[in-house]
């Protein structure tokens, strides 16, 4: 599909090529992406001291969580198109000086309510960062470079989400949860002074969008009349929404139904985090080296299994070990859907980057945001919610693929096309 050929009015065609990527550069944009696991797992230890400390109810205390799960889904949807027509840089660096803001407003806030508040705009603020870090490496890589920059991104969210709890229980021994929220500032202060060092415009002035509102509301119907990219779409949220459910009851669970410390609980998570970790990058390469629609249909079948897992611990009561074994490959399995659904979603559309990266990042976290709270429904110690959430987000995410990716291939190969979604394995 020749992309150039159906710009919309009110676009310029991208006659400049994207410049090369330094180590700095291509380093920073990988940070870029501890915005969201950063921000929602450095404090989880010490959620239920948080809990106590405000004298809230347990699933009161998660909408702190829901939060920011919300302002990051809303966050990338007005960053995105944003960064489309001004660039990239402009936006980041307004983004992260208000997530500066925003993580000391939570550290000094005194009520839940001001704490939810701070949250959201936290979320809304940090969004900026993973939008960013998704469509610059759409505006610099392509083809099988593109697929590995993706599936690096997801292991270093993993890694980030390792180091967020650990460091956090750590954290826990010298400080309180306001002191957790400051080193979170103190961390956006260090990405602030990275991102005026080193990150450069990557989207030329010829290759940014024009047309306002307008354009923006018909770049979105462009991308949401393509099935393949409403079928990514879809599945990236809702296996997400199976992590953030885990993230969200998982600490919980595993200090109160099973009387781990806070420190014994940041090495289970940073262990499932470790699986993250690797099986994003397994994912990458499956995806590069098979196609982006294998790895996804191997990447759901693990999320399904850990997923039945949580369901069966929460029916029959059963021990520690079955629930970390599926709580890791629960984690695992959304970490090998992550690079190629990204792919999938981003790889037709160069010079909507932005916009795409929005709708992806979007669903991840407002799908995330709706199902966290509901598994603070059953109680602070009940593992059956967990396990109808996740099951039922997985088996949703089985019918967008079934009804939507899978269709979108047998309609291109019936009209004698390649496959849909697919970028030649090059480099730039």
């Amino acid at each position: 599909m020749n992309d150039q050929a159906i710009l919309p009015l009110g676009r310029r065609s991208a006659t400049s090529p994207p410049r090369g990527v330094g180590p700095a550069l291509s380093t920073l944009l990988l940070l870029l992406t501890v915005f969201g696991p950063i921000s929602m797992d450095l404090y989880l230890p010490v959620l239920p001291s948080l809990t106590s400390d405000l004298g809230a109810a347990t699933s009161a205390a998660q909408f702190t969580l829901t939060a920011c799960l919300i302002g990051l889904a809303a966050g990338q949807i007005v960053a995105g198109p944003l960064s489309d027509r001004f660039g990239r840089r402009p936006p980041l660096l307004i983004g992260i000086t208000a997530y500066i803001a925003a993580s000391v407003l939570c550290a000094i806030s005194p009520s839940l309510v001001t704490l939810v508040i701070a949250r959201l705009i936290q979320g809304l603020a940090g969004a900026v960062g993973i939008v960013i870090a998704q469509a610059a490496g759409r505006d610099v890589y392509e083809g099988g470079a593109l697929i590995r920059y993706y599936g690096r991104l997801t292991v270093l969210g993993g890694l980030a989400a390792i180091v967020g709890p650990i460091l956090g229980g750590q954290l826990a021994r010298v400080t309180d949860w306001r002191g957790t929220f400051l080193f979170l500032a103190v961390i956006g202060v260090l990405l602030l002074v990275a991102t005026l060092v080193v990150f450069g415009e990557t989207l030329p002035g010829d290759q940014r969008t024009s047309g306002g509102m307008k354009q923006t509301g018909r770049d979105f119907r462009r991308l949401f009349s393509d099935r393949l990219f409403v079928g990514s779409v879809l599945i990236a949220g809702l296996t997400y929404a199976a992590l953030f459910a885990y993230l969200s009851g998982a600490t919980y669970i595993l200090q109160g139904t099973y009387g781990l410390s806070p420190q014994a609980y940041s090495v289970a998570f940073g262990a499932n985090s470790a699986g993250f970790m690797v099986f994003g990058y397994i994912g990458g390469r499956t995806a590069e080296r098979w196609s982006e629609r294998s790895a996804l249909v191997i990447g759901i079948a693990l999320t399904a299994t850990g997923s039945l897992g949580l369901l069966a611990t929460g029916l029959w009561n059963l021990p520690l070990p079955v629930v970390v074994a599926s709580l890791f490959v629960l984690a695992s399995g959304v970490a090998f859907t992550a690079p190629p659904t990204t792919s999938l979603a981003l790889a037709d559309y160069p010079e909507l980057a932005g916009t795409a990266s929005s709708a992806l990042g979007c669903a991840r976290f407002g799908l995330g945001g709706v199902a966290a709270p509901l598994v603070g429904l059953g109680g602070a110690r009940a593992v059956l919610p967990l396990g109808i959430v996740t099951v039922a987000s997985i088996a949703l995410a089985v019918v967008a693929y079934a009804v939507l990716v899978k269709q979108s291939r047998q309609g291109d190969l019936a009209r004698g096309r390649p496959e849909h979604g697919r970028t030649p394995h090059r480099d730039r």
